[in-house]
Parts: C-alpha cells; structure tokens; sequence
C-alpha cells in the first residue's frame, strides 16, 4: 500500500502533523533535495508539495519521475501566500482557493 507525504515548511508542518499527515519539514535550499529523495527512496504513492518552497513541483522534478508513474506530485498552496505583504486580503485569498478547488463560494 503506498503511503502519502507532505513536505512542507517547519510552521506548517506542525498543522499537518495533528491531522495525522506524515511529514517532512524542510527549507527552500533542501527542498529540492528532500522532494528528490521521496521520489526515489520512499514508496509513496502522494507528495503533497509546499508551493512556497517548490512552486511547480511537476516541472522541478521532470527528470527524477521521468518513468515513473508514482508518486503523484500534489501541489498544495502556501500559508506564507495569504499572508504575504504583497497579498492585499488574506480573507480574499483564501475565498479565492476555495473558489478555485470546490467552484463556489462558502460564506458563513
């Protein structure tokens, strides 16, 4: 059975640890590395990519998966992202993923 992981940052990687999620927290220098190392050691069948340490991980890692049909690379947005100077409203930001995922809005 293959397993899933995300790799993430180290604040975020708190959250998905109590979700249950297995983890690998890294920096933006390792993160090519360690998301290199899941590929090819571990027999994952997910890697859910922070997008703030590797934007497009299907591009990033094209010559390690060439041949391969797993892990699937799921690129999942970045918590620095929403809160970012240049992000005018977080608020906005976030109705704007759930937008992009469900196809409407939720408004409580």
């Amino acid at each position: 059975m293959s397993k899933v992981v995300v790799l993430t940052d180290h604040e975020t990687a708190t959250g998905f640890r109590l979700a249950g999620a297995e983890v690998v927290d890294t920096t933006p220098e390792a993160a090519q590395r360690e998301l290199e190392r899941l590929i090819t050691e571990g027999d994952y069948g997910l890697v859910a990519v922070d997008t703030g340490l590797i934007p497009d991980p299907q591009a990033a890692t094209a010559r390690v998966m060439r041949g391969r049909d797993l892990p699937i690379l799921l690129p999942i947005p970045s918590l620095k992202d929403a809160f970012n100077p240049n992000t005018v409203d977080a608020k906005a930001y976030m109705g704007k993923l759930v937008r992009d995922t469900i196809g409407f809005d939720i408004k409580l």
